[in-house]
């Protein structure tokens, strides 16, 4: 079978270089560098470089920066993905051209919250946007190098992990959705809000902020059974590797939530959270994709046995 040796790594690569641009796309809306270069897009503030003395810009006009360089290892990846699977494992093409599809949505969404000056739900949508490329990276570079197993699987713990990806995915999204109302610190304590646990009588962003760190808790709960699971029926160290990481990154990105409440802010601690969701997210991405090619392998196995032989 044809494949590339070069390929999962610059993959993986690109994949961690996304990650970089999703914590540089962080700094770039804690530091309020959104509108950096203004409503232009691609040029900055009707220049190609910014003034050396406006900070906000130069972050801007770095972060698009990165995104083009992410772009070009995009390609590259793209091209050997052609080269080496377009007749062998197709699998891998699949994902590697949907990653540049997304890279090129993501772009486009960029090129919009810019233009419209940072509308909160098309800043949800390139973070979104940005974190299915990690996924399709991720997953293009698993399917490349991965040999599943053949071992009955616990199709339990398989949803279960299907179902806390996704609920990692949903507090993401729902963080920038705090971040993009206005409700960062519209509770200014931890792990209450301004005393109460249920903030509701004290207005909207309020209970916004208070039902992410509710959803957040929630998946403290589903990863903390993740990792039970995965140590009770699972003998590969890979899964039990992953779930472990993906608790730990958890516990990193609520704890650094915290401290980015009682910071009152502070740029550093917001960048670093994202950061760490991002990896929460790209920890448990890669368990779902490894026990999905995993339970299509069993399953394959057991419908050969189960077939009757010819006379």
């Amino acid at each position: 079978m044809q494949r590339s040796r070069y390929f999962a790594p610059l993959a993986v690569t690109t994949a961690l270089l996304t990650i970089g641009l999703i914590v540089f796309g962080a700094v770039v809306r804690v530091t309020d560098s959104g509108l950096g270069c203004g409503n232009h897009w691609p040029s900055c503030n009707g220049t190609f470089f910014p003034p050396l003395d406006n900070v906000t810009a130069w972050i801007e006009w770095l972060h698009r920066l990165f995104a083009v360089l992410i772009g070009l290892f995009g390609l590259v990846t793209l091209a050997l993905a052609i080269r080496a699977y377009r007749k062998h494992n197709r699998r891998v093409l699949t994902a590697t051209i949907i990653a540049a599809i997304l890279f090129l949505t993501q772009s486009a969404l960029g090129a919009v919250v810019v233009v419209l000056e940072l509308p909160p739900t098309f800043v949800t949508l390139h973070l979104g946007t940005a974190m299915l490329l990690l996924a399709a990276l991720l997953t293009a570079a698993l399917f490349a190098v991965v040999k599943p197993t053949s071992a009955a699987r616990d199709a339990r713990f398989t949803m279960l992990v299907y179902v806390t990806t996704a609920l990692a995915l949903v507090i993401i999204l729902t963080g920038a959705l705090v971040r993009g109302s206005g409700a960062t610190l519209a509770c200014t304590d931890w792990p209450l809000c301004n005393g109460q646990v249920l903030p509701f009588e004290q207005g909207q962003l309020q209970t916004i902020h208070m039902m992410h760190r509710f959803a957040v808790a929630g998946l403290g709960l589903a990863l903390a059974l993740v990792v039970w699971k995965a140590f009770a029926s699972r003998k590969e160290g890979s899964a039990r590797l992953l779930a472990v990481g993906a608790l730990v990154a958890y516990l990193a990105q609520a704890g650094i939530g915290a401290l980015y409440v009682l910071s009152s802010a502070s740029p550093l601690w917001g960048a670093a959270h994202v950061g760490f969701a991002a990896a929460t997210w790209a920890l448990l991405v890669s368990l779902s994709v490894i026990e999905s090619m995993s339970s299509l392998e069993s399953e394959t196995v057991t419908e050969w046995q189960s077939t009757p032989l010819p006379g």
